[in-house]
């Protein structure tokens, strides 16, 4: 059990900016909501940690100022930040649990108790957009958990980790280098509106709107007739050696002469792509899809500047095709798949979808998220034969010492309910970790692919 001793609103240290913060786009079509993550440490507990953190996090809001600040309904219907300064949650919290009582901190009610809770019963104007809970083991482990509950039209994954990393190292007694700083104006990505349908794309549709095809609301309906399936969480490793194997594998009959090889991400989305086609056993001509998100800082011309601090996605969809072919192809077959639905994000398709104002259907959205009433959403297909994809697996999420050295772990906290996997790099820089939501009454059948696959490969 976590007990809660102590509780502390944050603020900057130094005056800041006043001005609303104009948000994007790629910042309103996303999950309105907030995402939970985790570190854990293994680390003594110092009467001065909690504040050490309650310090240096009131100094680094100085230059995020933002964070500070919460969501604002603009005359428009568009959501804006007002840079108010109100501060961010600090939590102080013990629990009397050992490491082994919380397993591998897979998402799950028993690791929630490690992450701040949103109180949605408050004005959405009222919501801290950071919450943060500092969390001791009192149960035999000298061990810390930070617990991080974000809202995502802040930041995204990116973002996030720049701020993590920026605090630790204000916690460690360091000073933030000039081309740390953050970029914080997001009117960069502001364009004239047209009266065009955006697009970002992939599917078989020609151009893929993001309006319709919404895929990261809180509370989705799935279409009439289709039962959503109850999902449950683990947790995989795949070592460097099994990475190798799988890029041997998908490379073995390239797509198209010189074509370059099959990268990590490429080859692991397929794989469980593959499994789990090959769980779910529900006939070779259902269609199937992977949707995921493609970072496209550097994919714009000219690229974003460094250290852009704001949501920079693009939503994709592979192109249409069946359980069937993905399951009787060879492994390159789904991984080309991947790779054509990254390619669409281009330079101008990304400013197309930028130069779309928002679609009513979601302003109606944004409008029912504040007033707080339900806000679901239709997605247009069957999300019991699609798999959501996140990938940080680039993204330097172990260098976030305070002073305490790397963390042991890291992680997704937020519980998904369609099937959804999330690629992270391994905290001993062998391979990856994947945390795979999945159907329960399937998660068995798909582990056994998974690793049976892999081991009849060759190395």
């Amino acid at each position: 059990m976590v007990t809660i001793v102590a509780s502390y609103n944050v603020t900057p240290n130094q005056p800041t900016p006043k001005d609303p913060l104009w948000l994007s786009d790629s910042d309103l079509i996303g999950n309105l909501g907030h995402i939970s993550v985790i570190y854990i440490y293994k680390a003594k507990h110092n009467t001065d940690t909690i504040e050490r953190l309650r310090n240096s996090l009131s100094k680094i809001l100085v230059y995020f100022y933002p964070v500070a600040g919460r969501l604002n309904l603009t005359k428009s219907g568009r959501i804006e930040v007002d840079c108010n300064a109100k501060g961010v949650r600090l939590l102080e919290a013990e629990t009397t649990k050992t490491f082994g009582d919380y397993g591998d901190f897979s998402p799950s009610e028993s690791t929630e108790e490690l992450v701040p809770k949103v109180d949605n019963t408050q004005p959405r104007e009222e919501i801290p957009l950071l919450l943060l809970q500092l969390t001791r083991f009192l149960g035999g482990d000298e061990g810390l958990a930070i617990g991080v509950t974000f809202a995502h039209p802040l930041i995204d994954a990116t973002g996030l980790i720049h701020f993590i990393n920026s605090w630790a190292k204000l916690a460690r007694g360091e000073a933030l280098e000039p081309n740390e700083m953050p970029f914080l104006n997001r009117t960069i990505l502001k364009f004239q509106h047209q009266p065009s349908s955006s697009q970002v794309l992939g599917s078989s549709e020609t151009e893929f709107d993001p309006h319709k095809h919404d895929l990261e609301k809180p509370i989705a309906q799935t279409p009439l007739g289709v039962e959503r399936k109850k999902v449950s969480a683990s947790i995989l490793k795949l070592t460097s050696s099994h990475l190798e194997r799988l890029k041997k594998k998908a490379n073995d009959q390239p797509s198209k002469e010189g074509s370059r090889p099959y990268t990590r991400f490429e080859v692991v989305a397929a794989h469980i792509w593959r499994c789990a086609s090959k769980a779910r056993e529900s006939g070779e001509n259902h269609p199937t899809l992977v949707t995921f998100s493609v970072n496209f800082r550097n994919r714009l011309n000219p690229p974003l500047p460094q250290n852009y601090f704001g949501n920079a996605l693009a939503k994709v969809v592979t192109p249409e095709c069946y359980e069937g072919d993905i399951i009787s192809n060879p492994l390159g077959f789904a991984a080309q798949k991947i790779r054509e639905a990254a390619q669409m994000v281009t330079d101008e398709s990304i400013r197309s979808q930028l130069h779309a104002s928002l679609g009513q259907g979601q302003l109606n959205h944004i409008r029912a998220f504040f007033t707080g009433h339900a806000h679901s959403i239709n997605i247009p297909f069957d999300v019991n034969h699609s798999i959501f994809l996140t990938s940080w697996m680039n993204m330097p999420v172990y260098e976030s010492d305070f002073g305490w050295e790397k963390p042991l772990h890291f992680g997704i906290v937020s519980r998904a309910q369609v099937d959804r996997a999330t690629i992270l790099p391994s905290p001993d820089g062998d391979g990856v970790v994947i945390t795979i939501f999945f159907q329960t009454a399937l998660m068995e059948l798909f582990l056994k692919f998974f690793f049976e696959d892999m081991d009849n490969m060759e190395i």
